[in-house]
């Protein structure tokens, strides 16, 4: 029973250290209000104390957490083409363990015109980022704010852009491309007037006998 028990330990033990190698990959969608908030993704089990959101972090004292990431993306509201977002393939390569990391964003509602007249509503967001070191003895004894993990804050602008597709008609067309044959007539009568001129000039000297 004895040697048993004892191999089960270190397999739980084994299993347990191939756990920190591991890495997560996050991805779906979230419905929020139209006002101020922020969702995060911490470890720990969730839940209410005293009209808080907390998290139990006992397992962090043994397993700290190590927040390197990578954000392959990150919009708020329908896909809209050639849009980029700023987090899109944003990677964040922590440098001590129980890292807090937040990610404060601006998000500008957008209404996108498609060519077909289809309307798309959608968001544009800029951002800037913090991060900072979580002590958890600290935390717990309430002289530090935060828990580890990652934070989105975002605030929505009473503004809103709107962008359109047009396709360019022909006269557009046509007034490009006579604007383009002119220039090329343009450069070739320059280069044709210096080479006429040069030799112009040569032949005079020639005549001169100032050239050998």
């Amino acid at each position: 029973v004895s040697t048993q028990s004892t191999g089960k330990r270190e397999g739980l033990v084994r299993a347990l250290d191939d756990t920190k190698k591991e890495q997560c990959n996050v991805q779906g969608r979230l419905r929020v209000s139209k006002v101020s908030g922020n969702f995060h993704i911490s470890p720990g089990k969730s839940f209410q104390q005293s009209n808080a959101h907390v998290h139990d972090l006992k397992l962090l004292q043994q397993f700290p957490l190590n927040l390197t990431h990578t954000i392959h993306r990150l919009s708020f509201g329908e896909f809209v083409p050639t849009q980029v977002n700023p987090l899109d393939n944003h990677t964040f390569v922590a440098t001590e363990l129980n890292t807090m990391r937040q990610y404060f964003t601006q998000i500008v509602p957008m209404r996108y015109n498609k060519i077909n007249s289809e309307v798309v509503l959608s968001n544009q967001y800029s951002v800037t980022y913090h991060h900072k070191h979580i002590d958890l003895n600290k935390a717990a004894r309430g002289e530090q704010s935060g828990l580890p993990g990652m934070f989105v804050t975002y605030e929505i602008s009473p503004l809103m852009v709107e962008v359109s597709e047009n396709r360019r008609s022909f006269t557009h067309f046509l007034t490009g491309v006579c604007a383009i044959v002119g220039g090329v007539f343009t450069v070739a009568g320059i280069i044709d007037s210096f080479v006429y001129n040069s030799y112009r000039a040569f032949q005079k000297k020639l005549e001169l006998g100032k050239v050998n």
